[in-house]
């Protein structure tokens, strides 16, 4: 791979931002901005429209059904069956990869770029990892800095690199996890970004409005708040990107979340309501489990079992709470694979209604082990609906014109763009996303 040496890519997510929120009057900064790049009005996520799978989705390049994260929640193989597991704490990634032997399944950006990328994130540690599950560049997140081992080549197969090492200092460790600690890592991303003229590729990865999002009700004062912190980063980091063209630099620079919310329509007990159909032994057997990602879940089967997975499948077909269903060669249609894991897939019914504050879009949620705080009212994703699964796409710099492109994008379109704009002359192994038009 040869680049420009001027050339750089800077790429900002806001984590849980619903396109339709970008409005001169909650987000005016991002709405500036938008009217001043290419805004993709046609971007979605992909599915299930969970943090943690969209973050690897955005750094790989890839469906889940060719990086291997299939949700927020997964579970992994135990004797006969399976055990649930959420992918948010640290632990999980060597968890993970003691389960299975490896993490991702595709090469991230920071593998492709040869360790030439950084990462600043206020997110979940869960997703700020699979930016960089084994540690080829250099990620900095309230758990602490992570790098290759001194003396390793950027080269070296995840298999010689024996995961990242903790440094003893880390830059994001004295943060909260809130609007506050954004505020302060975009502060500190945007200093260092101006002050070193390497790597090639900065990616900053906010946790707001997602992480309030989840305690409030949609619309309310106290999310308007939350929308406005999260703008300011974006004015910031704007305003950065603008100093670093101004020296001559050209930059690319994507601004995206990574899925949107809506309100919680009502909590539903999947697991109970399993076990009450014959499905499930108990509550926490492990020949069937439940791995929700909130407004939409995976079903594990012991065996992959086909006739189980049709029966669980019909079950599913015919509650109220219950929109979407994908089994066997179906699964495929929402991006996962078929004999991967999970047997079954399922979204979560919708209603087009508005919340109390007028924001559209309410949903069912299947509970969640890890989730304690879906309530009614608050906000949730995961599932396919209408506003959950339409993030923000803004792309600006990098031979982009202005105006708005309304056709279908994708988060796996992301990666190959940075990789164009880098000058990457071929992306081997493919990426499933394209590089977007400019124009």
């Amino acid at each position: 791979m040869t680049r420009s040496v001027a050339r750089r890519g800077v790429l900002m997510v806001v984590d849980g931002l619903r396109a339709d929120l970008v409005t001169p009057e909650l987000t005016p900064h991002l709405h500036a901005l938008a009217g001043q790049s290419r805004r993709f009005s046609g971007h979605r996520c992909v599915f299930p429209s969970a943090t943690r799978v969209n973050s690897a989705s955005i750094a790989t390049g890839c469906h889940p059904a060719r990086h291997g994260l299939m949700g927020n929640t997964i579970a992994l193989p135990a004797g006969d069956g399976w055990r649930p597991v959420s992918v948010g704490p640290p632990e999980f990634r060597d968890d993970w990869r003691a389960a299975t032997g490896r993490t991702l399944w595709i090469p991230v950006l920071a593998e492709r770029l040869r360790g030439d990328a950084v990462t600043y994130s206020n997110s979940s540690a869960g997703a700020a990892y699979m930016q960089d599950p084994d540690g080829f560049g250099l990620l900095h997140h309230r758990t602490g800095t992570f790098a290759p081992r001194p003396g390793l080549k950027p080269g070296a197969s995840p298999e010689h690199r024996l995961g990242p090492l903790r440094q003893a200092r880390g830059v994001l460790e004295d943060l909260t996890w809130d609007g506050a600690g954004d505020a302060a890592a975009t502060e500190r991303f945007c200093a260092a970004l101006l002050a070193d003229p390497a790597p090639s590729l900065w990616t900053l990865w906010i946790c707001e409005p997602d992480h309030s999002q989840h305690e409030l009700e949609l619309g309310s004062p106290e999310h308007r708040a939350v929308l406005e912190g999260a703008d300011r980063c974006v004015a910031l980091v704007t305003e950065t990107v603008e100093a670093l063209r101004s020296r001559g630099e050209d930059v690319l620079f994507v601004v995206c979340s990574d899925h949107g919310h809506e309100t919680v329509d009502a909590v539903v007990p999947v697991i109970d309501h399993l076990v009450e159909a014959g499905l499930k032994a108990a509550p926490d057997s492990p020949e069937t489990v439940l791995a929700s990602s909130g407004m939409g879940a995976l079903i594990y089967l012991g065996g992959n079992d086909a006739p189980a997975a049709a029966s669980v499948a019909a079950w599913l077909r015919a509650q109220p709470w219950c929109e979407h269903v994908f089994t066997g060669e179906g699964l495929s249609e929402v991006g996962l694979r078929p004999g991967a894991g999970p047997a079954v897939a399922f979204g979560m019914a919708k209603r087009e209604a508005s919340n109390r504050f007028g924001i559209p879009g309410l949903g069912y949620v299947a509970a969640d082990l890890f989730m304690k705080s879906d309530a009614p009212g608050r906000g949730q994703h995961g599932g396919l609906g209408p506003y959950e699964t339409r993030p923000v796409l803004i792309v600006s710099g990098g031979g982009f014109s202005p105006g708005r492109h309304a056709a279908r994008s994708s988060a796996v379109d992301i990666a190959p763009t940075i990789l164009r704009h880098l000058g990457a002359a071929k992306i081997d192994p493919p990426t499933d996303g394209q590089a977007l038009a400019p124009h």
